[in-house]
């Protein structure tokens, strides 16, 4: 092995024992089969020749390198019963040794499945601590060394994704390792990283490496059961993503009060709804965003915002409540919409408006209670 593979050169000297052990536990359990006549099924050969190395082991060693030392070996000894057997007896041991060595590379495929099993429900586990931990707001340099190792690799621009799990994410077929999968392929067609986990009714999604919200949104949204999907606000890294998991979990909660919201649904477009169900910072927000640039830029947009909402959304009807012409209501709104980005000639930011100036009011211009 040392002369014909180069990488059993680069083990240590601890691994190379352990491989010698397992070749020689293959050898002796053969000569031990083979004594016993050979007949029927071939038992036990995972514990027999794989027991002694330890499970760490596998990861080191590669199974297309175990076969190939299953093959050298097996090879080397089908030379040597040649030299000492020779005719018919050689040709019963090769039989023989045929037939063994095809037990012992399925032995060593089961050994790498086995551990395969363990390490993905091992990364499944770690994956739902750091999920946890981030809608938890207890994110930290822990968590950041324990992402990276699950193959996480975005240092920005994380959003978190939440909605329901699908139905059969926990008790049907699927179960929720098949919809993590799906929502892991998703995103990394679209050159996303992600973290997934099913917590309870719910399916929590943090994406990295976010350029558009709405895209990578749209990206997963189809493996979430139904009912509304979340898009929380884009953050700086994974430390912050706790801030766009409070603004996606409070989305989620106040998403019903408005039936006929799109899917998804970023947070932010969630703002009149999570004020009224009792989201502070939902409330803080409409008043800092919305009120107080309205009282600071000039007192008339304010007023007219006011008598628009008031009269329905009507021009001529604003503009006989103000006494001006409905042509300086439409240039006020015109202004309205560049100060707080909302257009009040639609029916959802005219919602909104009123959300915010009543909270305004009730709140004063700095949005403190």
């Amino acid at each position: 092995m040392e002369r014909d593979l180069p990488w059993f050169r680069e083990l240590d000297a601890r691994d190379r024992s352990w491989i010698g052990l397992v070749a020689q536990a293959g050898i002796s359990a053969f000569v031990e089969w083979f004594r016993e006549g050979g007949g029927g099924q071939v038992t036990a050969i995972r514990s027999e020749v794989f027991g002694p190395a330890p499970t760490a082991l596998a990861r080191v060693v590669t199974l297309q390198q175990t076969v190939a030392m299953v093959r050298m070996t097996m090879d080397e000894v089908e030379r040597s019963v040649e030299e000492l057997l020779g005719g018919d007896d050689g040709a019963t041991v090769r039989e023989a040794i045929l037939l063994f060595s095809r037990e012992v590379a399925f032995a060593a495929a089961e050994v790498y499945a086995r551990a395969a099993e363990m390490r993905g429900a091992w990364d499944a586990r770690l994956e739902a601590l750091i999920v946890d931990s981030v809608l938890r707001g207890e994110a930290d340099e822990a968590v950041r060394s324990r992402a990276a190792a699950l193959g996480w690799e975005s240092p920005s621009r994380v959003a978190v994704v939440l909605g329901y799990a699908p139905a059969d994410a926990a008790t049907g077929e699927r179960g929720p390792h098949n919809v993590i999968d799906d929502v892991r392929r998703s995103a990394r067609h679209v050159g996303l990283d992600s973290l997934c986990a099913v917590q309870g009714d719910r399916l929590v999604v943090v994406l990295g490496g976010v350029d558009d919200l709405d895209k990578a949104g749209a990206a997963v949204a189809e493996h979430f059961g139904p009912g509304a999907v979340v898009v929380g606000p884009l953050v700086a890294d994974l430390l912050s993503a706790n801030v766009s998991s409070r603004a996606a979990v409070a989305g989620l909660r106040a998403a019903k009060g408005w039936t006929s919201a799109p899917r998804p649904v970023a947070a932010d477009d969630l703002l009149p709804e999570r004020s009224l169900s009792g989201d502070g910072h939902a409330r803080h927000r409409l008043v800092t965003d919305v009120y107080t640039p309205l009282c600071q830029a000039d007192q008339v947009l304010l007023d007219t915002a006011s008598a628009f909402v008031e009269s329905g959304g009507s021009i001529e009807a604003a503009a006989r409540l103000l006494f001006v012409h409905a042509n300086t209501v439409r240039y006020r709104l015109r202004r309205i919409t560049e100060v707080t980005g909302l257009m009040l000639t639609d029916p959802r930011d005219a919602y909104t408006m009123r959300i915010a100036l009543t909270l305004g009011r009730l709140l004063g211009p700095e949005g403190s209670p």
